[in-house]
């Protein structure tokens, strides 16, 4: 007998990179088969498979309530939805990083809100005590309508605030640290650390994504990431099949959280030649158990 899986992605993945051709390789190797289905995909019999990862979804945030719905019709249907539907709708809105701040876990400081204009941005350069902020949608996916914000560019600060005069979003205080050392992410499968790697932006910004010109290498995380991304786990309590952890450096000492990402984060399987395998494994696991 031959168990199907299908990996959920979008309509057209023209502009990115995408690694998930490896872990359908390592995943086959087992003995499966696996499609690739976009997330608006039509008339799929769900339960066809034994079970469905949410992979390359990049554009499920322009329309969140249609994703949510196609993931509710794939969890009803009975098959296995992974990462699961709970953890999708948790982890959707940026709004978490305040459960996980409850929990201990140190964020980048955040305020969010919903109608922002140039009072509130003013007011929120005084309570950040700094030059600079960051201020994006709470549901957001790379890096889009993401703000870097000057004090006293008033032409800037009025587009933000025009942008966000009826949406909700999240602000914080630009971290330096993201352009003069980079962001570290941290890969977990089933809860096993599996790879890391650090993203620097191009010249003259700030993104780190590929998209937007940001330089990728693997590397071996110092101590302090390792223990603040297992922290970070912990407090989310929850089984993953994946788990990708973006954090900051906020001193000799210590990192801050900028995102846990649980719904369709790039894995960088292309990094490290045996993550696909290890994901594989992870994946196997969870559905025998």
């Amino acid at each position: 007998m031959t168990y199907r899986c299908a990996f959920l992605s979008m309509d057209d993945l023209a502009g990115y990179v995408c690694d998930d051709p490896l872990a359908v390789a390592a995943i086959e190797a087992a003995g499966w088969s696996v499609d690739t289905l976009s997330w608006r995909a039509a008339g799929v019999d769900w339960r066809r498979y034994e079970a469905v990862v949410i992979r390359s979804t990049w554009d499920y945030q322009d329309h969140p309530d249609a994703f949510l719905a196609a993931l509710k019709a794939i969890d009803t249907s009975g098959t296995r939805l992974l990462n699961p539907l709970a953890t999708v709708q948790w982890n959707l809105t940026k709004r978490y990083l305040a459960e996980l701040e409850s929990r201990g876990i140190p964020i980048v400081p955040s305020a969010w809100g919903d109608h922002l204009d140039a009072g509130t941005l003013d007011a929120y350069f005084d309570a950040f005590d700094t030059r600079q902020i960051v201020v994006k949608p709470v549901v957001s996916a790379n890096a889009k309508d993401t703000f870097r914000l000057d004090r006293g560019n008033e032409p800037a600060l009025a587009s933000a605030a025009a942008r966000f005069s009826s949406e909700a979003y999240v602000a914080q205080p630009f971290i330096p640290a993201i352009v003069d050392e980079g962001e570290y992410s941290l890969f977990y499968f089933d809860g096993v650390y599996s790879h890391a790697i650090l993203k620097t932006p191009a010249p003259a910004d700030f993104r780190v994504q590929e998209e937007h010109g940001g330089r990728i290498v693997p590397i071996n995380p110092e101590p302090l990431f390792v223990r603040r991304a297992q922290d970070v786990l912990d407090a989310a309590g929850e089984r993953l099949l994946y788990a990708r952890i973006d954090l900051v450096r906020t001193s000799k000492n210590d990192a801050a959280l900028m995102e846990l990402e649980l719904i369709e984060p790039s894995l960088y399987f292309r990094m490290d030649a045996e993550s696909p395998q290890r994901f594989a494994r992870a994946f196997l696991r969870i559905l025998r158990e």
